[in-house]
């Protein structure tokens, strides 16, 4: 009997520590949103950043813009790069500001689809539990936003990174600012398993378009420039998993620059409202195909074997348009 209990004990100790294991494998896959398309191929869908300022900032003029091309374009779903809400976040779920800057301005029957949304710099100023809380989509059921996901849109898959974390200074000199960092500690360990979600994720596609989308920029001719943790660490991994755009936030502009060493190309779209005119680092490198610095948006418009990016400046014109083929790889500016 002795030997009996014994024997199980191990074996149910042995269970456990398979149990662990799976727990732990499956904590590192990705919340994956299935997102049905129109049925004929097509994925259209726009993108935004840094906007949430009440209308203030020209962003309910950015708004209108994309009330049109939006129409125009039908589009699946709207990318939000982060910084939602200025200056510090929300303050709760019942913060004001999430209406104000949020429903309240994006308003057109067009922009009435799916909002999916990674956290900025400045939303991690406020109670970052009620950014990502779904209450708030009680409130206005577009609102998708989470730390790390994937969108699943069939012949495109987009993750979204939260890349806020992964900057040092925001935890060692934070000025007069206060981040909520909960969920987010111990950050080596948050860090360390953000990119083995993405690599996982990454590794496992088989879209015919890989996108990844964070707040902060890799590549920059903005204020804030590259972000080198990202270039150590997040871009081999792009490179590797062969991703065809890497889309932000966080610079107050547009930006298309080419990666030096692989097809994938950087899309800046931060410029839903404040601007920083004239705020430029090294705008005449050789890889900067588009800079504009003022507000606007960006459009993607997806096939099997197409892809079409255009910027809107505040007035709705096209200020850059670029074309890829997954077959002949061509560009054309």
């Amino acid at each position: 009997m002795a030997k009996f209990s014994k024997n199980s004990m191990v074996l149910c100790f042995l269970v456990a520590i398979v149990f662990v294991i799976s727990s732990a494998s499956a904590s590192t896959r990705l919340k994956k949103f299935d997102h049905p398309t129109k049925g004929d191929g097509t994925l259209n869908f726009l993108v935004i950043g840094d906007w949430g300022r009440r209308g203030t900032y020209n962003q309910s003029h950015v708004a209108r813009q994309m009330e049109r091309v939006g129409e125009k374009l039908d589009i699946d779903f709207v990318l939000s790069t982060g910084d939602n809400f200025y200056d510090n976040g929300l303050t709760g779920i019942h913060d004001s500001n999430f209406v104000e800057s949020f429903t309240n301005i994006y308003t057109a029957k067009s922009l009435q689809k799916q909002w999916y949304s990674v956290l900025g710099n400045h939303d991690y100023r406020g109670d970052v539990e009620a950014q990502l809380s779904p209450y708030l989509r009680k409130i206005d059921s577009r609102w998708v936003c989470l730390r790390s996901f994937v969108v699943n849109a069939e012949i495109a898959e987009i993750f979204m990174v939260d890349t806020t974390p992964f900057e040092e200074k925001y935890f060692t000199t934070p000025k007069d600012h206060i981040y909520d960092w909960r969920g987010v500690l111990p950050r080596q360990t948050y860090i360390a398993n953000v990119l083995k979600e993405l690599k996982k994720a990454l590794s496992e596609s088989t879209a015919k378009w890989k996108i990844v989308l964070g707040h902060h920029a890799i590549r920059s001719a903005g204020h804030h420039g590259d972000t080198q943790i990202l270039v150590d660490r997040f871009l081999p991994i792009l490179r590797k998993y062969d991703v065809d755009f890497y889309m932000n936030g966080h610079d107050h502009c547009l930006e298309h620059i080419s990666d030096t060493e692989s097809p994938l190309q950087f899309l800046v779209s931060g410029a839903g409202s404040k601007a920083w005119r004239g705020d430029t680092k090294g705008i005449n490198r050789d890889d900067v195909h588009f800079f504009h610095d003022g507000q606007g948006f960006m459009s993607v418009e997806l096939t099997p074997t197409e892809a079409e990016i255009k910027y809107y400046d505040v007035f709705g014109s096209v200020r850059h348009r670029w074309n890829r083929s997954k077959l002949l790889l061509h560009s054309a500016m």
